[in-house]
């Protein structure tokens, strides 16, 4: 189950993936300078629950070779589901937003 602490962690980081760009910020002039693509956000979202994915894999395997500890594996764990948890929460809004744009009336 994943803990306040791991929830507050998975939002921090999706809030620093923002601030790196996808809304538009104001530049010199009063004129807005895009960031990067939705495509390249989505990227770099889907890549790090992969990394997420791949340290719990890399903990679980220390475990089994006795090089780590319980708690090491359990947060580790914790921390890809969040972050799963969070991408498949995203995707569900994203897709009821389709459907809700699709019923509008032309």
């Amino acid at each position: 189950m994943a803990t306040p602490t791991v929830a507050a962690n998975a939002y921090a980081s999706l809030a620093r993936m923002m601030e790196r760009g996808g809304a538009e910020k104001a530049g010199l002039g009063g004129q807005a300078v895009a960031g990067p693509s939705f495509s390249a956000l989505l990227k770099d979202s889907v890549g790090s629950v992969l990394e997420a994915g791949k340290k719990s894999d890399a903990q679980t395997m220390a475990m089994a070779s006795g090089k780590a500890n319980v708690m090491d594996v359990v947060t580790a764990v914790a921390d890809t589901d969040v972050a799963v948890s969070t991408l498949v929460s995203v995707r569900d809004r994203v897709i009821q937003a389709y459907e809700d744009i699709m019923k509008m009336p032309i």
